[in-house]
């Protein structure tokens, strides 16, 4: 899926944006032997584009976490008058033992 997002979508625009090179036709004839370099400039700029696209989505779940934090930490939840009431019995207790 990821190859396919970059090979179909994100590289025909990079294509575009830098005069219309094809990486992935570089390539250097040496005897026999054929160095396909473009192929490699071309997984390099993938890989760089793939972890860009992965980076920013982190970048934006650590913030989206933080302010949902945020937001859950300044919200206090509104005791109850019959949880205050037994808390007030019991913090009475407590000092009515200290004082023995």
């Amino acid at each position: 899926m990821v190859t396919s997002l970059v090979n179909d979508i994100l590289m025909p625009i990079v294509g575009i944006l830098i005069g219309g090179l094809d990486f992935a036709g570089l390539k250097i004839q040496v005897g026999t032997a054929t160095i396909t370099y473009g192929n490699f400039i071309q997984n390099v700029v993938d890989f760089l584009i793939v972890a860009a696209c992965i980076f920013a989505m982190l970048k934006f779940l650590a913030h989206f976490k933080k302010t949902t934090n945020e937001q859950l930490d300044q919200e206090e939840p509104k005791k109850d008058d019959t949880v205050v009431l037994l808390e007030e019995i019991r913090d009475l207790l407590k000092t009515s033992k200290e004082d023995k």
